[in-house]
């Protein structure tokens, strides 16, 4: 850029003439590079983190009903939980069919709840190598329920479990129970 100079006053002839120099400005452009070269650093060197996901394996469904495999379960090899709306869960020990709203044992997802009932029905089972568990979710329970539900099946140990709907009498007798107020066995 021109600069204009201005005279000092003493006239052209005996004086020095020099030029004002300004304030130095820094250019910035380099450190805006800098900057852009520093963030995309980071980001490709950052480990963002993974999803969690639980690992759910549902055999395909075969139309096929000759091709099925199915075994006789005992009733004192199993154990039905049903889980409802609030956070409440039930279980019961019996056939789906004959099940009354009495028969419906409420607890809840501590260590003290469903964990100690499901410990305590495979101890007492027949064949522990076969005892089943059968998790029912009504429409009213929501997803945090199934996995706290799915990490008691890891937590103790229990490898043959399904994830059933419920039968007509188990949704009466579901009816019937969740007018009760809440209350832990």
């Amino acid at each position: 850029m021109a600069e204009i100079q201005e005279s000092s006053g003493k006239g052209d002839k005996g004086g020095k003439v020099r030029s004002k120099k300004g304030g130095g400005k820094p250019d910035m452009t380099p450190m805006v590079d800098l900057g852009f070269l520093l963030i995309t650093f980071f980001m490709f060197t950052t480990t963002f983190s993974k999803p969690n996901m639980m690992k759910l394996s549902m055999p395909e469904k075969d139309d096929d009903k000759e091709k099925q495999e199915t075994a006789d379960i005992k009733l004192s090899n199993t154990i039905t939980i049903v889980m409802g709306k609030d956070d409440r869960i039930f279980w019961y020990q019996q056939a789906a069919a004959d099940v009354k709203d009495v028969d419906f044992h409420e607890t809840d997802y501590s260590k003290e709840g469903i964990r100690a009932e499901i410990i305590d029905k495979k101890k007492k089972a027949l064949d522990q190598e076969k005892f089943t568990i059968i998790i029912k979710p009504t429409d009213d329970a929501n997803f945090k329920n199934t996995v706290d539900i799915l990490d008691e099946m890891a937590i103790t140990d229990n490898k043959i479990y399904a994830i059933v709907d419920l039968q007509q009498s188990e949704k009466d007798a579901y009816a019937a129970k969740i007018k009760t107020p809440k209350s832990v066995e």
